[in-house]
């Protein structure tokens, strides 16, 4: 078995090499040759599925739960304010700068080599896949998602995403809806009392004012808000339709499809959502994952942003190293130490877990 010091080397070494291959959202096939490369060389059988890749331990057994380690390998484009080389590794002050580097290639190369550790260990009461993921930056239909036919029931799950080494046990959830009011067009300098841009007026006030009765502990309350409005092509017609976006962040007391329930009930327009999939998750504090985290001095909190937990029906973690606040920033950076602390920590986290 590889030391933990070897393992955070190769980890970082790899983590260079993925900085500095392009892998946009669904143009991940060369972070997955590389990822490819890391298993082999670690004698570790794989599988692919379009950029996705996963392995499972030694000494899987059909008749034990399974835990899954999971992070993403796409990153999103770069910004313009970016002053560095975005697919450049550039190490300076004990920071490695580079796309992807914080979001989430710290997490995976983490969950990676803790892997790697767990591989060939015997009596495991668990079974481990690691999934190394595409996709999940543009919540694409060949992600995580389309993995999750080929792999066993999932007991519970590590996210890896950057959370300062801290236990989100709880996600918001993200439904979009796409709202339609319709009126009737007509000439402006006509009387029409039934214009679509005013009847859509209630609508957005409703999505402004309506609060959701159940408040999650971890993740607060549901929050709707309107982030894009259309409707009209010239001054002096009065439009037929508005259309609205509606943005709703869905906390752990409701599902998507009790969200949209309410919505449908209260306002007058046409609703489509455009996904019922990227649901809201959250973990149980006396779970022994959570559990084997606060004994190592980590807190628990809820997480408002998205990652590839959305898409998972079993219970999960989020945790990694990094700052989620570096994330989709301009030269984006993690801090070397915070992989070599990423390692240790996940490494004793199941050790714990995996005793129980």
């Amino acid at each position: 078995m590889k030391n933990r010091e070897t393992l955070t080397q190769e980890a970082i070494a790899l983590l260079k090499n993925l900085i500095e291959t392009q892998s946009f959202s669904s143009e991940e096939e060369h972070t997955a040759a590389l990822i490819e490369k890391w298993f082999t060389a670690n004698e570790i059988p794989f599988e692919r599925e379009n950029n996705n890749i996963w392995a499972f331990n030694a000494t899987f057994d059909k008749s034990k739960p399974t835990l899954l380690l999971n992070s993403h390998h796409d990153t999103v484009r770069p910004n313009q304010a970016y002053t560095k080389d975005p697919l450049k590794a550039i190490v300076e002050d004990g920071k490695l700068y580079g796309l992807g580097s914080n979001d989430a290639g710290g997490c995976l190369v983490s969950l990676l080599a803790t892997f790697v550790h767990f591989y060939s260990s015997k009596n495991l009461p668990y079974n481990i896949v690691m999934v190394a993921s595409a996709e999940e930056e543009s919540s694409g239909k060949k992600g995580l998602n389309s993995v999750l036919k080929s792999l066993p029931e999932l007991e519970c799950a590590i996210v890896g995403e950057p959370t300062l080494m801290q236990l989100a046990i709880a996600e918001k959830g993200l439904l979009v809806l796409d709202v339609k009011v319709k009126g009737t067009p007509s000439h402006a300098a006509h009387q029409n009392d039934d214009n679509a841009l005013y009847k859509s007026i209630p609508v957005m006030e409703w999505f402004k004012n309506y609060t959701f009765e159940k408040i999650s502990e971890q993740l607060g309350p549901v929050k709707m808000t309107v982030t894009q409005i259309n409707a009209g092509k010239q001054h002096n017609v009065v439009p037929s339709e508005c259309d609205l976006v509606v943005d709703i962040r869905v906390n752990d007391c409701y599902t998507n499809h009790e969200i949209l329930a309410i919505v449908k009930e209260n306002i007058k327009a046409e609703v489509t959502p455009r996904s019922m999939n990227l649901s809201s998750s959250s973990i149980p504090v006396s779970h022994g994952l959570v559990q084997a985290g606060i004994a190592l001095g980590r807190t628990t909190y809820g997480s408002p942003t998205l990652s590839d937990q959305s898409v998972l029906s079993c219970k999960s973690l989020k945790l990694g190293p990094g700052d989620t606040l570096r994330s989709h920033s301009a030269d984006e950076f993690i801090y070397l130490n915070e992989i070599e602390e990423g390692i240790d920590l996940y490494i004793k986290i199941l050790t714990d877990f995996l005793k129980k």
